[in-house]
């Protein structure tokens, strides 16, 4: 600024703020002197203010107006007074300070207290400005040394980095051009190009460089000083560039400004280093630091979290501390400082305030060729032209080019190779990394060996610098170490080194100021080329050392990560040499004798490791990649082979370069199969998308991040048409828009093998997407496209429907908003008609328009380009803006459409007055099926088609099965108001079909429910009102139970509060109805209005009051109102609270209603109460009474009312409490009448049931007395019925069952006699005894030996589960030779010791009744077998023996049995369960059965053969087989797991046609091919009588099928039927329903792991088997659409108790269906859903018959 141009006002208002600063921290002293400057009057208000900043701050603002001479005072006072001005701040007052000193103050001032003089400022301007000369001239100097080799001049303008990892735009900030985003540091998560440049542009924030190594960090930085030092950064005063591997030998803590001052210039005093200092600590804004290569710095940034908030630069610290401050602003704050590092370090500099990064790019394509075009620009025209041509065209040596060292590398490799092979022909180019520096070390070799030829191997000859350098090198990769002092190198080392090339000289500055010399290798990757070569040659290096080395390095980074300061390629460089074109140059290397051999084994190792590597399934992408490389290096096909065999390749937010690419496309070529390469963030450079065509077999291509932009989609456009193989292509969450999309277009036409496309999550618009859409149809083989999550407007969606409807193969449509945009296509039409039939529907077609905004206005546009489909399955236009009128508009125009099967237009602002239009449509359109609307929070409204009459004009009449066509309307989740309850029916009243009506889960007013019955008798075609969930007032609810008496067609009636609901109708007059209605509260005026109602309902044969809350006075009154009701099945009124009153009322009904034949009562938990009515085959009354815990009073009116019954045949009384009432069980006895007592848990003694045996029995008549009580097992019971046999000689039967005894007495032939007989003198009547799980032991039956062994007419003896012992044995010893008449012995024993079992085998009877024996699960000695085996030949008229799973024999003695088994020629039954045999046991079986005519039963389940060889070849089975030709008729036969094949199976065929009368055939396990399954059928159709058939776990299939729906028609008795474990196809299921709609005596059907899922058709067949009562579906993998057809079917299976769907595909949906069908579903007793995935704490799925566990 020129003198005479200067206004002291102007600089004071430009400089205001720092002159408040800076006159804020000086004494009173220098303020008073400018105070005086001040007019009095203006000074005495400005101290007014009392805060000592705003007195200042006002009197700064005094001299922004003052007159020029007062404020050039002011500033000169502050120039001479103050302390600590600014730097800046002082060099601009020193010019107008200059003159005002000059004149004024030319003499020292007397005065003691004056300052200074100011002159002294200048030199300090002085010393900064030669200091930065200095500063600059040592910059330059360094660029020169750096920049030595260098090819050409690096121009920063036009040297390109991509910022990444920056901060979100805020919304407002959207438009910010790039520049300013990046000097505010905000910005979308991606890549941003900038040049290097701009990256000094803006100071004060900390810019990290990445770059992987030989990309030219260093060059640029040096680049970047040059440019600074040559004027290029006007805002940056200083710069510093250090270089961690300098920083690396400064092992002392130093202060920032000894740091600064130990590497640059050092000043010539102390004066000038406090004047550079004072100025950088002054104006850290206009400071930089460069910072080269952290990635070579041995240690980490130490975390800033550990350091204090502001650091003292004057303070010494460690140098990771200091470096820290520095990089994250607790240091010099505002200075600007630049990082350069590999891309795995970044995470070391922990993100400070004003952070950004941006990694150096590599060479595209035309950049590689430029710099080899200068490499070679020399060597002559030809010798370039060859040369870059061979460079261009090596794919790999391209590929590893990218990198601009690497480039220089392969440069001069191919330099090499042309210099040593002078013809260039047949040039053996190297293929991989290793390979290349294996050349660059034999070029560095050759320039030490000065060019010329020797005959000695260059490797061999220099085997010893060779081994030492090598050593080095691992020495330093050990240590760390990337610079070698001096004294570390031996001096004939460094010479050759030096002189080879492959060590350099570089000058060091040591901590203590002194300089000196070190050495570093020629690039960080030749140290580690050079340390992997002494690991895979020296003796000392053990494998295991080895093995440590190769480990795959990841390029995730985290801050935990040990710090390297290599290029972690030494793990490359290994496999490199272990490939078999290294071994020789290894070899070469050795001294030692069997070189060959010892490196090969080195080899084998490093490849066997590599090989385990491909094994793991747990590597991550990075480290995939790194083995993909490793391979490649290795040259190994099998390897490669392992590591590409992988289906997918996930690589996730990695920089993929050329070189990765090309290691991909190796290993994947090699495993040679279809693989997925799956990009998530990876940074890839558009030239490396030209390696794709390489990957011959990637059928799946994903590419999902922001980073892939237009020009990322037009690079891979060039190349998709390539990609031969390519079958799925996902262009995901990128930044594709239009102008990609089109072109992406038109790549796709050359595509035609594309089969799925998918572009979601992208910035396309209405273009973009019907650009797309137009090309699919030129695609032949698309299946499935998404494009959601885009921008598409209601106009781009009927755009879409247009192209779509134009596209034949188009199956669905799905756009949701923004949110989806999917379209789903068909396979080609040619492949379409190979799989379907000619009379086949149309192929499903559905249309979703989701949330698309469309109106009224569009509806018409709509349907119009609807017109393209003929069919459509699913329109659905749910959550868009319709309303009444759009709904109308699209009712109007549908018969101009295509057919369509649904229409969804839920959430559609549809009203009530919409609702009852569409029930005029549903009555006057004859298509229009079935409408569902639901007014719940979420409006749902659904419309169906019937398709299969799309082209009759006619009525709708039954079908070909006879069944009506139905029509429904479903209404819920909404009020109903009664004048809409009016339009709704006047409307329904006009349908002509059968009807059903819906109102679900909604509210229902007395008024609404009236207008429906006052039209419901006029609705002819009505079948089903649905009244489910819905809340009725208790008189709402006996109004629907009036339909019964004013409808004639009304069936049923079942009304439950707020659940299930509804009344059925019939088409003519009802024969007979039911009606239900439970848990609403009926008082006592409620039960008279209800049966006054239905004392006019004459056909009522149920009626269920259960829950209703009636009580005793409720109860009272319905039993008064009883007999004038004409109910003919039965009334239940369970669970209504009432009292022992009401039971008696109860059980009075038997004498107050004559048509009473049962009452049954429980007022316990279970709390049911029944009443049964006459019935045809009931000829006595019966009365059931449990838990009723009566009083004495009660007891007496009990047996008052009963002895008012003299039908009372059957009482059964439970938990009754019985001890004390003696009186009642005196009462009973009297009680003639009274055949059948039960008395069940009534706490009954052994004393108690003695008496009331012997009373009961006592009148000689037919008794039946069934007691049951907990402690009737044991010793126990076997007492108590040794005495009753000696009180009552008349008991005919006992039989005790686990805890439950059964009495049955014969009626005496006298009768009428009177006289007491003693007992002592009646001969005992007893006929039948049996034990079964009673827990009776072998001691426990010696009171019963007397007792026995005097009941002379004993025929059947049967102990089940019994413990033998000695005792038991005698027992058996003692009773069977007196039982003279026995005929039937069962004893199924347990633990039976040996010899007792020899004396029961010894005391079996012999007599000439006896007639069956049953020996189950013994434990035979050979003697025992033997004994039985004579005692069998004793007994010559045995007609049943079994001796199922019994062992213990040898198979010589086991002879013995069967030996006496066929003896016994009048056997009709034998079971042989798991019995052993050998060839000489099947021969005597053989030679027996072929004497046995009389066979009718036949068990041999289970056999085994000790001899293998006879059983595996078939013969011991087919001998077996033929044997059965004599059974002429047989009625039972078991042959389960046999595995008797084919060869068995139609040996069996030849004999079963004869057995006309077999009952039972059991061929499980079998291994019965198809076709032997469909013989065996055949034969079957002869056995009419047939009941039983298991054919599970054979190979059944469908022929067998075929073959079944035949033959079952056949066999009308067949009432059990297992099919599991075959091989059924669907094909197979629907002919078995063919079968299964005859079977009128089902009861048990088992179709586990049938083979087919899809079982809907059997499901359905269900109806037509009224006998079924166990049905088995397990394992089947069927979904919801079974349990649909269940859901429906169920309710027809009136006798089935057990449903096992466990193992399927059935969801909470459908599990729910089922549930809602179980209460008109009452035998059902569990249906099994374990193995589903059902969400069990559902609230649907409370029913207790549901089993969600695994018994």
């Amino acid at each position: 600024m020129e003198r005479e141009d200067w206004s002291g006002g102007f600089l004071v208002a430009q400089e205001a703020s720092a002159l408040v600063d800076l006159l804020c921290q000086q004494d009173i002293g220098v303020l008073d002197r400018i105070f005086a400057l001040v007019e009095p009057k203006t000074m005495d208000q400005l101290r007014l203010l009392t805060n000592n900043r705003d007195l200042v701050s006002a009197t700064v603002d005094y001299f922004k107006t003052s007159e020029h001479t007062i404020c050039r005072r002011f500033l000169t006072i502050i120039y001479q007074y103050c302390e600590n001005i600014p730097f800046l701040l002082e060099a601009t007052l020193v010019s107008v300070a200059e003159n005002t000193i000059g004149a004024n103050f030319n003499h020292t001032s007397d005065n003691d207290n004056s300052p200074p003089s100011r002159n002294v400022k200048r030199p300090r301007l002085d010393h900064l400005k030669t200091y930065t000369d200095a500063l600059k001239s040592m910059i330059l100097q360094k660029h020169e040394t750096v920049t030595q080799a260098v090819l050409k001049d690096i121009s920063l303008d036009d040297t390109w980095v991509y910022l990444r990892h920056r901060n979100p735009l805020r919304v407002k900030d959207r438009t910010i051009q790039l520049q300013a985003s990046l000097d505010s540091h905000e910005g979308e998560e991606s890549e941003h190009k900038v040049s290097v440049e701009s990256l000094l542009k803006t100071t004060s924030r900390v810019v990290v460089l990445l770059g992987q190594a030989g990309s030219g960090k260093t060059l640029l930085v040096h680049c970047l000083g040059r440019s600074w030092a040559e004027g290029s950064f006007p805002s940056i005063h200083l710069l510093f560039l250090l270089e961690f591997r300098q920083l690396n030998l400064i092992s002392r803590d130093l202060s920032l400004k000894d740091l600064l001052f130990l590497f640059y210039p050092a000043c010539k005093d102390d004066e000038e280093s406090e004047a550079v200092f004072e100025f950088i600590l002054s104006n850290p804004e206009k400071v930089c630091f460069i910072f080269d290569g952290y990635d070579e710095f041995r240690a980490k940034l130490t975390n800033p979290r550990k350091l204090e908030s502001f650091i003292d630069p004057n303070k010494p610290l460690r140098m990771t501390d200091l470096l820290s401050g520095l990089c994250n602003r607790k240091i010099l704050p505002d200075c600007t400082v630049f990082v350069t590092c590999r891309p795995r370090d970044v995470t070391d500099m922990f993100a400070s305030p004003g952070f950004i990064t941006c990694e150096l790019q590599g060479f595209d394509r035309l950049g590689v060729k430029k710099y080899a075009e200068q490499y070679f620009h020399e060597k002559g025209d030809e010798f370039k032209k060859k040369a870059v041509n061979l460079l261009m065209n090596s794919r790999h040596l391209l590929s590893m080019s990218h990198v601009p060292g690497l480039c220089h590398i392969c440069c001069v490799c191919v330099d090499h190779l042309f210099s040593s092979d002078g013809s260039h022909a047949d040039l053996q180019l190297p293929t991989s990394l290793t390979q290349i520096y294996m050349q660059i070390l034999l070029a560095s070799l050759k320039r030490f060996n000065g060019g010329g030829v020797s005959g000695t191997p260059l490797l061999q000859r220099y085997r010893t610098k060779i081994v030492e350098m090598s050593q080095l090198a691992l020495k330093g990769l050990e240590g760390s170490t990337i610079v070698f002092m001096d004294t570390e190198v031996p001096p004939e080392l460094q010479d050759f080194g030096i002189k080879s090339g492959i060590l350099s000289s570089v000058k060091l500055t040591c901590e203590d100021g002194s300089s000196g010399y070190g050495f570093t290798f020629m690039h960080l990757t030749m140290l580690e080329f050079l340390a992997a070569i002494y690991l895979m040659t020296s003796q000392n290096i053990t494998e295991s050392q080895l093995k440590k080395k190769l480990n795959l390095k990841t390029r995730w980074t985290t801050k935990t990560d040990p710090k390297s300061v290599f290029t972690d390629s030494l793990h490359l460089y290994v496999c490199g040499l272990a490939a078999e074109v290294c071994t020789s140059s290894l070899v070469q290397l050795q001294v030692a004798e069997g070189a060959t051999a010892w490196v090969q084994r080195r080899q084998a190792v490093v490849r066997n490791v590599l090989l385990g590597f491909a094994g793991s399934t747990s590597q991550t992408g990075p480290k995939i990649v790194e083995l993909c490389r490793c391979a490649r290096e290795t040259q190994d096909s099998k390897l490669a082979r392992a590591v590409g065999s992988r289906p997918q390749f996930e690589l996730r937010n990695i920089r993929l370069n050329a070189v990765d690419m090309d290691s991909l496309a190796f290993v994947t070529a090699a495993a040679d199969q279809n693989v997925c390469l799956d990009f998530g963030g990876c940074s890839i450079d558009l030239d490396c998308l030209e390696i794709l065509p390489s990957f011959k077999n990637v059928d799946h291509l994903i590419f999902r991040s922001r980073k892939y932009d237009d020009r990322f989609a037009e690079a891979l456009c060039g190349i998709l048409s390539k990609l031969q193989a390519l079958r799925r292509l996902d262009f995901i969450s990128g930044g594709l828009t239009d102008v990609g999309a089109a072109k992406l277009a038109r790549a796709l036409e050359d595509c035609p093998h594309i089969t799925h496309l998918d572009v979601s999550d992208n910035s396309l618009k209405d273009e973009g997407i019907r650009v797309i859409a137009e090309t699919l149809s030129r695609l032949p083989n698309i299946c499935s496209v998404l494009m959601g999550k885009n921008s598409i407007s209601t106009d781009g969606v009927l755009t879409l429907i247009e192209r779509m409807a134009a596209c034949t193969s188009i199956q669905e449509v799905h756009v949701e908003g923004n949110k989806e945009i999917s379209l789903s296509f068909s396979q080609s039409s040619d492949t379409m008609c190979e799989n379907t039939e000619l009379n086949n529907t149309e192929e499903t077609k559905n249309v979703r328009f989701k949330q698309c905004n469309i109106t009224v206005s569009h509806v018409a546009s709509l349907c119009n380009k609807l017109k393209g489909f003929s069919f459509i399955t699913l329109l659905d236009l749910s959550y868009n803006s319709l309303g009444n009128k759009g709904l109308k508009k699209i009712l109007d125009l549908l018969p101009k459409l295509g057919t369509i099967q649904e229409i969804n237009v839920s959430e559609n602002g549809v009203d009530m007055d919409g609702v009852v239009m569409l029930a005029s449509a549903l009555c006057n359109q004859k298509n229009l099926r079935r409408v569902n609307a639901s007014g719940n929070d979420k409006q749902k409204l659904v419309l169906w088609f019937d398709t299969s009459r799309r082209h009759s004009s006619r009525q709708l009449t039954p079908n070909e099965n006879g069944i009506h066509v139905h029509k429904q309307l479903s209404l819920t989740h909404c009020d109903i108001q009664p004048a809409y309850m009016a339009k709704l029916c006047k409307q329904l009243v006009k349908c002509e079909n059968l009807l059903e009506i819906e109102f679900s889960h909604l509210k229902l007013s007395n008024e609404s429910i009236e207008k429906l019955m006052l039209i419901l008798p006029e609705m002819s075609s009505l079948h089903l009102l649905n009244l489910s969930h819905v809340d009725l007032s208790t008189n709402g609810a006996l109004l629907l139970v009036r339909s019964l008496a004013d409808c004639q067609r009304v069936t049923a009636v079942e009304l439950r509060h707020k659940a299930e609901a509804f009344i059925k109708f019939v088409p003519e007059k009802a024969e007979a109805a039911i009606c239900k209605l439970t848990e609403y509260k009926l008082s006592k005026t409620n039960v008279e209005k209800l049966s006054r109602i239905l004392e006019n309902c004459p056909r009522l044969s149920e009626l269920v009051l259960s829950h209703n809350l009636l009580r005793d006075e409720g109860v009272k009154c319905f039993v008064d109102y009883l007999p004038k009701l004409k109910i003919s099945s039965s009334v239940s009124i369970s669970g209504n609270r009432m009292t022992q009153v009401g039971a008696l009322d109860l059980v009075n009904s038997m004498n107050t209603c004559e048509k009473v034949v049962a009452v049954e009562v429980s007022l316990g938990v279970e709390d049911q109460s029944l009443i049964n009515f006459v019935q045809e085959h009931v000829n006595g009354k019966t009365l059931r009474l449990r838990e009723c815990s009566f009083d004495v009073i009660h007891l007496k009116k009990l047996v008052e009312i009963l002895n008012r019954c003299p039908r009372l045949l059957t009482l059964e009384l439970s938990s009754f409490s019985l001890q004390s009432q003696g009186f009642l069980l005196d009462s009973l006895a009297e009680l003639s009448t009274i055949h059948t007592v039960k008395l069940r848990n009534n706490g009954l003694i052994s004393e108690q049931i003695e008496y009331f045996v012997k009373r009961f029995s006592g009148c000689h008549q037919y008794r039946d007395i069934r007691i049951e009580e907990p402690w009737l097992t044991g010793n126990a019971v076997i007492s108590l019925i040794a005495k009753c046999l000696k009180l009552q000689p008349h008991i005919r039967d006992i039989r005790v069952n686990r805890a439950s005894l059964n009495i049955i007495t014969e009626a005496s032939s006298s009768s009428s006699s009177t006289s007491i007989v003693d007992p002592e003198n009646v001969k005992p009547a007893l006929q039948s005894i049996s034990f079964d799980g009673c827990e009776i032991e072998g001691q426990h039956l010696t009171p019963l030996t007397l007792p026995i062994q005097k009941c002379l007419a004993l025929q059947d003896l049967k102990f089940s589960q019994l413990k033998v012992d000695r005792k038991g044995a005698e027992f058996f010893s003692a009773v069977i030779p007196s039982l003279l008449n026995l005929r039937n012995l069962t004893l199924d024993l347990k633990a039976a010791a040996e010899d007792d079992v020899e004396t029961l085998a010894e005391a079996l009877p012999n007599t000439p009744v006896f007639e069956s024996l049953s020996l189950s699960q013994l434990v035979l000695s050979d003697r025992g077998a033997a004994i039985l085996g004579r005692a069998l030949q004793s007994v010559p008229n045995l007609k049943s023996f079994n001796l199922s799973l019994c062992s213990g024999w040898t198979t010589a003695r086991g002879l013995d049995l069967v030996k006496g088994l066929v003896q016994c020629v009048s056997l009709a039954e034998i079971r042989l369960d798991s019995l052993v045999l050998d060839e000489e046991g099947i021969t005597i079986l053989v030679q027996g059965f072929s004497h046995l005519d009389s066979l009718r039963r036949l068990s041999l389940n289970n056999i085994r053969v000790v001899t293998s060889e006879t059983f595996v070849n078939g013969t011991g089975i087919l001998r077996l087989l033929a044997s059965f030709k004599g059974f002429r008729q047989m009625e039972e036969i078991e042959l389960e797991s046999w595995r008797m094949g084919d060869g068995g199976t139609y040996e069996l065929v030849k004999y079963i046609p004869s057995w006309t009368k077999l009952l039972k055939l059991s061929l499980s396990d079998n291994c019965i091919s198809d076709q032997a399954g469909e013989k065996l059928l055949t034969a079957l159709s002869h056995c009419r009588a047939l009941q039983k058939l298991q054919l599970s776990k054979n190979q059944l299939g469908q022929a067998s099928a075929a073959k079944l729906s035949q033959v079952l028609p056949l066999l009308p008795q067949l009432s059990e039927l297992n099919l599991s474990e075959n091989q059924f196809d669907p094909q197979g299921s629907k002919a078995l329903c063919e079968g299964l709609i005859s079977m009128k005596a089902l009861k048990i059907l088992h179709l586990t792991s049938f083979g087919s899922s899809d079982l809907v058709d059997v499901a359905s067949s269900l109806k037509h088997c009224p006998s079924i009562e166990d049905v088995s579906l397990s394992w089947n993998d069927c979904g919801d659409s079974l349990a649909s057809t269940l859901a429906k079917v169920l309710p027809l299976c009136t006798k089935l108790k057990r449903l096992d769907l466990e193992a399927n595909r059935i969801t909470t949906t459908g599990a729910t269906a089922i549930a809602k069908c179980l209460p008109s579903c009452p035998s059902i007793e569990v249906i099994r859903l374990w193995r589903n995935p059902i969400v069990k704490e559902d609230e649907n799925l409370k029913d207790q018959r549901l089993n969600f566990s695994s018994v």
